[in-house]
């Protein structure tokens, strides 16, 4: 138990050429009304004016790293390691808070004192011209734990907070889910999830995981199997699996 809820929060955008959406973030970010954070924007050796922006916002970001990496999940193992707050969040170039007091009134929703191990909430859907799009087609549960994502990833990763002291680096064989592996791995150790009820999020559509959506799937549905089992996973997604068949 803690004295007071008044947690840092460390947040995390790994880049590579966001030049055309990495404006967005950082607004988000700067707007923030709630000032116990710090902001780590880890690049992969861009070569568009993904740094120039960087570079007008230096104020504002504790760490700047630019650099050649493995990919996306390497370079959010090398912001963790550079990550001092409390909690973790991170949040892709093109994705923004929901609006200026989200950190705020995430923290305003907190039981007295109390800082639980995970903090979790909504996110919407937002095209290019951060028009509102849908919220997410996965629900999220009113009370959440590592079981829970045998139906999917319910939380998005943007929208989970994560206590920094139960993380652990992202696993590299996942080229394209392994935000979903990291995820059940942190609710297994955690004690105390939190449901904040509110949109914390606002997820640009097009992603990475959208544009390789088939592999994505392919990714997850391997990780359920090893932390859900292999019959239970099949038994789940019977119609994926036959899908899968049918294609190959």
């Amino acid at each position: 138990m803690y004295k007071s809820a008044t947690p840092t929060f460390s947040i995390i955008t790994v880049t590579y050429n966001a030049e055309a959406v990495l404006d967005d973030t950082l607004q988000s970010v700067i707007a923030q009304s709630y000032h116990r954070v710090e902001y780590i924007l880890i690049d992969g050796a861009s070569t568009d004016g993904t740094l120039a922006i960087a570079e007008r916002y230096k104020t504002h970001i504790t760490h700047l790293v630019s650099e050649p990496d493995k990919g996306l999940y390497d370079a959010m193992n090398k912001g963790l390691a550079l990550a001092s707050g409390d909690y973790v969040c991170f949040l892709n170039a093109g994705d923004a808070f929901h609006s200026s007091d989200t950190l705020l009134q995430m923290v305003h929703t907190l039981p007295k004192g109390s800082m639980p191990d995970i903090i979790y909430g909504e996110t919407a859907l937002v095209d290019a011209h951060r028009h509102f799009v849908r919220m997410r087609r996965l629900s999220t549960p009113e009370v959440l734990t590592w079981k829970s994502f045998k139906q999917g990833m319910l939380v998005s990763h943007q929208a989970f907070f994560a206590k920094r002291t139960l993380t652990e680096p992202y696993n590299l064989q996942y080229r394209f889910s392994a935000d979903f592996d990291w995820c059940i791995r942190v609710m297994k150790k955690a004690q105390t999830l939190h449901n904040t009820h509110l949109t914390l999020i606002d997820y640009l559509e097009e992603g990475m995981t959208t544009r390789n959506r088939r592999k994505s799937l392919i990714e997850r549905f391997r990780i359920m199997a090893v932390y859900y089992g292999w019959g239970s996973t099949v038994a789940r997604h019977l119609g994926f699996v036959w899908r899968l068949v049918k294609v190959r």
